[in-house]
């Protein structure tokens, strides 16, 4: 039986990571192609780009849907296992409803807090030192989780207190910036990218969530671990 759960999970997210990637060759792609032209000179800041730049090389492509594909089936992994330990918990029932709220809180984890700090950087962007930036994302990561964890879970207001401080703290700190604010990519675009980045994590993240808990709850009621 815990196999029919490992595969729900393996199943809910390789078809999220799928969707991620087709909607990242939708809405993304176009985007980091064009950035690509103004990094490399072939357009200079205040060309006007005309229509976004579409394309499609069969490995590239290929790679990215097979990436996507493997760090939501992760995600779905890491997401069922946290389902479970609630609803054995007795914390949260496992219903698609409760997936869908799951999601969102992954999202809001991994993507959405982050991003806050952080943003979505297209090529040629300046960002500051590499290891700085990790120490943030990592730090906003985890404190987000345990924000998200006190506010879904907590029954008194100092815990809920306490879950609005852990979201809070990475940005009252800051995130690492740039020396120099400069960079060849169009603000318009890079906000462009940002925009839909997010957007496309969102879909995903509740797709994910919801898709998860409908299939895993099947198979925990006939374990005992899902509540009515």
């Amino acid at each position: 039986m815990l196999s029919r759960l490992l595969t729900s999970s393996l199943i809910a997210g390789f078809a999220a990571g799928v969707l991620a990637a087709v909607l990242q060759q939708v809405l993304v792609q176009p985007i980091l192609l064009t950035a690509e032209l103004f990094e490399t000179g072939q357009l200079a800041p205040g060309d006007a780009p005309g229509a976004l730049q579409r394309g499609f090389d069969p490995l590239r492509d290929g790679l990215s849907v097979l990436f996507s594909a493997l760090v939501y089936t992760g995600y779905g992994l890491i997401l069922c296992a946290l389902m479970a330990v609630a609803s054995a918990r007795g914390l949260a029932p496992v219903t698609a409803r409760a997936g869908l709220i799951w999601g969102f809180a992954g999202f809001v984890t991994l993507q959405l807090a982050p991003a806050l700090g952080l943003p979505p950087e297209l090529p040629g962007m300046s960002a500051a030192a590499l290891e700085p930036r990790q120490i943030w994302w990592t730090a906003c990561v985890l404190l987000s989780g345990i924000g998200c964890a006190c506010l879904g879970f907590g029954r008194s207001w100092p815990v809920w207190g306490a879950g609005i401080l852990c979201l809070a703290a990475p940005h009252l700190v800051g995130a690492p910036v740039p020396e120099q604010m400069s960079g060849p990519v169009p603000a318009e675009l890079a906000a462009l990218f940002a925009a839909r980045a997010l957007g496309v994590g969102l879909v995903s993240w509740v797709v994910l969530g919801g898709l998860a808990a409908r299939l895993w709850s099947e198979d925990a009621r006939e374990l005992g671990l899902a509540q009515a």
